[in-house]
């Protein structure tokens, strides 16, 4: 086949556009941001299930917390009780029973009260995970929002960028004669369709050609359609080629 050099420029072109065409789709069906915000949402989940964990703990501790306060209450009202009968009793005996009820409501407090405070010091402990752990999922939710945001900014800039190089290679494709387009489209299916030939260096393949296929090149007229010995690819010659 045979077409103009500055058609097969052209194809060049087409092959830089469509190669922005592949990067272009693969960036926004695929932004960089998205396998990171794939394992931010995983360990969001793990660090939700760990404070709903340490939540559970906290309220099982107020609870207790809650039951012990009343039971100080009831021993409290009982040992007034009590003292208020004893204050009012003029049978010794009765006195005797009050006051051994009385003492032993008191080691019954002094028991609560150390429960109460070995429960208040694990609830503090407690209050500190919770917000230790709340505070994590707070970090990764603001890395999430942040990359996601970016992510979808990337998805818009390289659905512009697609359609703009879809356009632009629309447009030059246009003006390349069909059957050149047709051997172009029919090698891009497999390689670059076309690559220019810079220093002897196939620039789809980056391989340098061999001397024997630099001869058969420089023997070749100037509007003969070449193909890479290595890779297949339409090799454009300049002045840049090097033969």
């Amino acid at each position: 086949m045979n077409a103009s050099p500055a058609d097969q420029t052209r194809l060049v072109e087409v092959a830089q556009l469509d190669e922005r065409i592949r990067q272009a789709d693969k960036a926004r069906q695929n932004p960089p941001q998205a396998a990171r915000v794939q394992e931010l949402l995983a360990r969001r989940q793990e660090l939700s299930r760990e404070l709903a964990e340490r939540l559970g703990a906290r309220d099982d501790l107020r609870t207790e917390l809650a039951r012990i306060e009343s039971d100080v209450a009831v021993v409290d009202a009982r040992a007034k009780r009590d003292s208020d009968r004893l204050a009012a009793s003029t049978n010794s005996k009765e006195a005797q029973g009050l006051e051994s009820e009385m003492a032993a409501l008191a080691r019954r407090k002094s028991d609560l009260e150390d429960a109460e405070l070995d429960v208040m010091d694990r609830l503090e402990q407690a209050d500190a995970a919770v917000a230790e752990q709340e505070a994590l999922v707070a970090e990764t939710n603001a890395e999430g929002g942040r990359l996601s945001a970016e992510g979808k900014q990337a998805v818009a800039d390289a659905t512009a960028s697609f359609e703009q190089a879809s356009r632009d290679r629309a447009a030059i494709a246009g003006s390349v004669p069909g059957d050149l387009l047709a051997m172009y489209e029919r090698i891009a299916q497999r390689t670059t369709g076309a690559a220019l030939l810079r220093a002897r260096t196939c620039e789809a393949c980056h391989m340098v050609l061999s001397g024997t296929d630099l001869h058969v090149l420089r023997q070749a007229a100037e509007d003969a359609v070449v193909t890479c010995p290595e890779c297949g690819a339409i090799l454009v010659r300049n002045g840049e080629s090097g033969l």
